[in-house]
């Protein structure tokens, strides 16, 4: 569905943003793409939505360069972005803006929406709180329901509740035609909702697997001072750690912990996991 090869983006001569990466994404998964500030998250995000080019390598989306921005392809993706340019119109006029150019836009999802995140859809946008119009904007990118979403931090600027209403509103829409691609710092919001993680790192990604393959390949529990691990963490429980499984028994995975350990240690993650 996505394939990248080779890939580089640089907005300055020999700083490059991404750096020859190579990413294959199959379909019908919600994936977390994580990693720090300036690692390029952002960047892949409009990459594979066709706001960026490449310099470098290849980039393919249902068989298609974005760069070329074919009608055909944007129909099929939608890009939520961090920070969103709103007009002086109401949350309702604004839905109705864009509709038309999705065939799948939902009239379900919408109603959905407007009733779960209690919003006053006949208000003006420009009236609105940050968050409030982040909820329009979330509403907008759940309702067109197009085959690949692209999320950029949705969760920033959402109060605590509605957090919560944007986890059961994505878990309940999304199906196996879709996939998702999330980049959060909130990694604590994602936990319950991810099939797979991608890590950037160092402007290539690290790791890019599903968490049934990351529960069978590390651990993630209690652990004792000596016991050999790749990060551990002091919590009001005890040490809790990550470190390579091998003795079979699956835990639930940690996201903050999983991606400590693969920053800190990227070499060790690759080797584990091309075994």
């Amino acid at each position: 569905m996505i394939t990248i090869k080779d890939a580089s983006l640089s907005y300055k001569r020999n700083n490059p943003v991404i750096d020859r990466i190579d990413l294959d994404i199959q379909p019908g998964c919600i994936y977390g793409l994580l990693g720090k500030n300036g690692e390029g998250k952002t960047t892949l995000l409009n990459v594979l939505s066709g706001q960026l080019f490449l310099n470098e390598g290849t980039c393919h989306v249902f068989g298609e360069d974005p760069a070329k921005r074919n009608a055909g392809l944007l129909q099929k993706l939608f890009l939520l972005p961090e920070e969103i340019n709103m007009p002086d119109v109401t949350a309702m006029q604004y839905i109705r803006m864009y509709a038309p150019f999705y065939p799948t836009f939902s009239h379900d999802i919408l109603k959905a929406c407007f009733e779960s995140f209690e919003v006053d859809f006949s208000a003006r946008l420009k009236k609105m709180s940050q968050g409030q119009r982040k909820k329009i904007a979330i509403t907008l990118a759940l309702a067109v329901h197009t085959p690949l979403l692209l999320m950029d931090e949705p969760t920033n600027g959402l109060d605590i509740p509605s957090k919560d209403v944007f986890r059961k509103l994505l878990a309940s829409f999304t199906n196996e035609e879709q996939t998702v691609i999330i980049s959060t710092h909130q990694v604590r919001d994602l936990e319950s909702l991810i099939d797979a993680v991608l890590i950037l790192d160092n402007k290539k990604i690290i790791l890019n697997s599903r968490l049934n393959e990351i529960s069978r390949k590390l651990f993630f529990r209690l652990t004792n001072p000596e016991e050999d691990v790749l990060y551990r963490n002091q919590t009001p429980f005890g040490l809790m750690g990550v470190g390579e499984n091998t003795d079979g028994e699956e835990t639930p995975v940690s996201l903050e912990l999983l991606f400590n350990a693969a920053t800190l240690h990227p070499q060790e993650i690759k080797r584990i996991f091309n075994r």
